[in-house]
């Protein structure tokens, strides 16, 4: 009977390291994932964390750059960090 006990305590020991490495695998990271790309003569950068995209860097040629981000959460409407005042009224006029 003990020699049993042991043993299935030293399996147990013996699985527990690996355990947490495959727990350690799957967890999130916080660490955005930054994917950056050329159009036109702007470079953009889109942070992205856990596929979710919550902010753009536009990076002008010529000028300053700025931030893209987030206007509700819901959509992919993106206002500039530095203009939060000036928000684009999205109402439904018409519709079929």
């Amino acid at each position: 009977m003990r020699s049993r006990k042991r043993w299935l305590l030293a399996a147990l020991l013996a699985v527990s390291p690996l355990a947490a490495m495959a727990v350690d695998e799957e967890a999130p990271t916080p660490e955005p994932d930054v994917t950056i790309r050329q159009e036109g003569d702007k470079t953009i950068q889109e942070y992205r964390v856990n596929g979710f995209l919550y902010a753009i860097k536009v990076t002008p040629k010529h000028g300053k750059p700025y931030f893209l981000v987030r206007q509700d959460g819901s959509d992919g409407n993106f206002i500039r960090s530095d203009q939060p005042d000036k928000l684009i009224p999205q109402w439904q006029i018409f519709s079929w």
